[in-house]
């Protein structure tokens, strides 16, 4: 053989070699037989019960304890449409982050809004000290209404 190749072979069987003790590792003892008893026959399986898991539905109720339940879709009146004309302006934040308009509608739900926000038909504009200015359009594609919302006097 060549000297480079018996080199190679030398480095690589280092390695395998034992570190420390010289005698032999003592090879790993076998794993203990399982008992016949624990291994599971067909007549075993059959008699074994699986109860049903309930389904979502029944594990998760709401109750709503005499309020309106949030999952349900809201019922307006036949005809009523939620319009930005209809809503009240009710205070104006300032602060390090940003200008907040808090905005109730005619069915006295409250919304906090920022400038870009949507509310029903529109879109809030321009937030001023005591005024906020909303964009409506009729319909797709339509010229845009403003519609101005003051805070109570």
């Amino acid at each position: 053989m060549r000297p480079r190749v018996l080199l190679g072979l030398v480095v690589l069987a280092l390695p395998l070699s034992g570190c420390g003790n010289s005698s032999a590792a003592k090879p790993a003892p076998p794993p203990a037989p399982v008992p016949a008893a624990a291994v599971p026959t067909p007549a075993m399986v059959t008699k074994i019960a699986v109860t049903p898991e309930p389904s979502v539905s029944e594990a998760a109720k709401y109750d709503p304890k005499g309020r309106r339940d949030p999952f349900l879709a809201l019922d307006l009146q036949e005809g009523a449409r939620v319009t930005v004309a209809a809503a009240k302006l009710r205070g104006v934040v300032r602060s390090g982050a940003g200008t907040l308009a808090l905005v109730d509608t005619a069915e006295g739900v409250g919304y906090i809004l920022k400038q870009g926000d949507t509310l029903a038909d529109g879109r809030l504009v321009e937030i001023g000290q005591d005024t906020v200015v909303f964009a409506v359009a009729s319909k797709a594609g339509a010229p845009t209404n403003r519609v101005i919302l003051r805070l109570p006097e």
